[in-house]
């Protein structure tokens, strides 16, 4: 029987989330391609911070049993879909739409230390409640960008190390990767959980000044 804090918690972390952190990142993929030249995730609507028009229901619930039983999250949204052959920026347009997502989230995490620490600053009283919400709001957003910043297929670095290698070597990863990748992706999750969770938590620290 889970208690009330760890409820609370996990809806705390579930509705940033589904509710803020995947919109705004699959957002920003969408808003990165049509400035590029690429309508197609707004002919399917997901030009929108509507977290209703990225949430998918695999990724959602994954999301939400993890929160519940587990101290690592994970979930996903609905990728964007973008067609590169749109793009005006036909050599680096794919890196732009793929950066997009991740810098969103940097920019959120910004955004929620600089109130956590213009509230310690000034000495502002906030209830408990408020400071877990803009802790874990900082936390996760930074575990976002980070975690997409991986270069395996699905997450966005993988658009980044197929850029830089040369072509000869992309032709010949990128299929493997695209078959297997999910699944080293699982595996390398329960392998460096704890660094990873660890760096997350202390580039967390220096955001917010703790």
């Amino acid at each position: 029987m889970l208690d009330s804090e760890t409820l609370l918690r996990s809806a705390i972390l579930i509705a940033i989330f589904l509710g803020i952190a995947f919109p705004v990142h699959e957002f920003a993929h969408a808003a990165a391609a049509y400035a590029l030249g690429d309508g197609t995730a707004k002919l399917f609507g997901r030009l929108t911070l509507n977290p209703i028009a990225h949430f998918d229901p695999l990724g959602g619930a994954l999301l939400a049993i993890s929160a519940l039983i587990s101290p690592f999250i994970f979930g996903w949204a609905k990728p964007t879909p973008v067609n590169p052959a749109n793009l005006r920026d036909r050599r680096n347009g794919e890196v732009i739409v793929a950066l997009a997502g991740p810098i969103s989230n940097v920019l959120m995490a910004l955004l929620g230390a600089f109130v956590v620490r213009v509230i310690v600053t000034l000495g502002i009283e906030v209830p408990d409640l408020v400071a877990q919400v803009l802790l874990y709001f900082v936390l996760y957003n930074v575990a976002l960008a980070i975690f997409n910043l991986i270069p395996i297929p699905p997450l966005d670095g993988s658009t980044l190390l197929f850029r830089f290698l040369d072509p000869q070597t992309a032709w010949r990863v990128r299929p493997i990767l695209a078959q297997y990748g999910f699944i080293i992706m699982i595996v390398g999750i329960f392998t460096v959980s704890r660094p990873l969770s660890d760096f997350i938590t202390s580039v967390t620290r220096v955001l917010v000044g703790a």
